[in-house]
């Protein structure tokens, strides 16, 4: 079967069944399905959809390279996620155990955002839309002049 051509968001962590749990009860993921390793127990690959954007997820298997945000002291990647009240996204991020990094604020190119980093170390910027914005409106406010 030929797939259309998407990026989808692999991520490795230490301990993802609970990172699953965290997901669904966090974010709403909904999981479609997963394999368990049979030696030990791990999940060796999970799909899960949180909206309409699937994401991956797998617990970490150093032998094969794949390490989480923990094991290499951090990520440089941050997941947007977008949701309809980003204000009780964060608090429900944050009652479950996620640390917030930026609290809600409005900005600039029309959205309410917050930043938490997960209890596995990944960032997500959590999105509500809050007004339509041109380009050339976003340049002037972050140049500092009226919009």
């Amino acid at each position: 079967m030929v797939r259309e051509q998407t990026v989808t968001p692999y991520m490795c962590v230490r301990g993802a069944e609970a990172a699953i749990q965290f997901y669904k009860d966090v974010f709403g993921a909904r999981e479609l399905f997963r394999l368990t390793d049979p030696g030990d127990g791990r999940i060796g690959h999970a799909e899960l959809v949180i909206g309409g954007a699937e994401i991956y997820i797998a617990d970490e298997y150093p032998d094969f390279g794949a390490l989480g945000p923990d094991a290499i002291g951090g990520t440089p990647v941050t997941l947007h996620l977008s949701v309809t009240d980003c204000d009780v996204a964060c608090a429900r991020a944050e009652a479950a155990g996620a640390i917030v990094l930026r609290r809600p604020a409005d900005q600039f190119f029309g959205e309410r955002t917050a930043q938490i980093q997960d209890p596995w170390g990944h960032r997500w910027f959590l999105a509500q839309w809050i007004e339509d914005v041109t380009p050339e409106t976003m340049q002037a406010r972050w140049n500092g002049s009226a919009g």
